[in-house]
């Protein structure tokens, strides 16, 4: 497993333009093993909301607390750097807030609409959290209609309680049969290399294709600290492989399976399916 180490002129501009406007990415705070080529290719991941989440998963990198307020002039700066960067594709994803009374809804909505008002063409995958099932809520993002909307179920159902904070694997999968049904590509994402087994994990695979879902990430889980989750299993890149052509055969649409593969690897490859 190598990931591309950081370096080069596009990755300095997106840490400088990152850095200028006091923004968070998902890159930074999840730790993740592709900055150094995402960056070096341009593209990062922005988090919204601030970079504390409400929640404790125990295999996630981002910080755990109490959040401080929102920063309502963020969905104009997320707009003014994708522009400065001249992407033609863009990721957002958030923090849980589940301390807001809209749990966040309201600023995914101002980001999403800033992004398009300043970027025309630009399309966009928002990763969002689970919101808590309120469907009001979720109809808020999807009314902005971004092109694929994105929620992680994480992991399979025997592991969610021991994997993902205050998260349910039954509502994630309401959240994504909702997203779904309105008609907008939704798409989600699993770690491997916890203790699940292949049976699991193809099981996962039919939950979600069932809730609607065409779009899937599978990646090996990797432990981001001395605290958190221990790696129980590195899988092979064949099996890899193996599960990608078993979900395909499964139906769905497109699917990034790999090691280094996170949930928006590549994320420009799909977004026209």
């Amino acid at each position: 497993m190598k990931a591309q180490l950081p370096g080069g002129e596009k990755y300095s501009i997106v840490k400088k333009l990152i850095s200028d406007h006091n923004l968070h990415t998902i890159c930074s705070s999840g730790n993740c093993p592709n900055k150094g080529e995402c960056w070096s290719a341009g593209t990062a991941t922005f988090m919204i909301l601030g970079n504390i989440c409400t929640r404790n998963c125990s295999f996630c990198y981002v910080q755990s607390g109490r959040p401080g307020p929102p920063d309502d002039s963020e969905p104009e700066k997320i707009a003014n750097v994708i522009k400065l960067l001249k992407l033609n594709h863009c990721v957002i994803t958030s923090v849980n807030r589940d301390d807001l009374p809209d749990q966040g809804a309201g600023i995914w909505a101002q980001t999403i609409r800033k992004v398009k008002q300043h970027n025309p063409g630009v399309t966009m995958e928002v990763l969002i959290p689970d919101f808590q099932g309120d469907k009001m809520l979720i109809q808020v993002v999807i009314n902005e209609k971004p092109e694929v909307i994105s929620h992680n179920i994480e992991t399979v159902r025997r592991l969610t309680p021991e994997i993902r904070s205050r998260a349910n694997y039954d509502l994630s999968l309401e959240v994504l049969k909702y997203i779904s049904d309105s008609e907008i590509i939704a798409k989600s994402g699993l770690m491997l290399g916890l203790g699940e087994k292949i049976e699991e994990v193809l099981s996962s695979m039919d939950d979600l294709r069932n809730a609607g879902v065409s779009i899937l990430t599978l990646g090996q889980y990797l432990q981001p600290s001395g605290i958190h989750l221990e790696v129980v299993e590195y899988i092979h890149p064949d099996i890899f492989e193996e599960l990608r052509n078993k979900g395909l055969e499964k139906g769905f649409t497109y699917i990034e399976s790999g090691p280094l593969v996170r949930s928006s690897y590549h994320a420009e490859r799909h977004v026209h399916l």
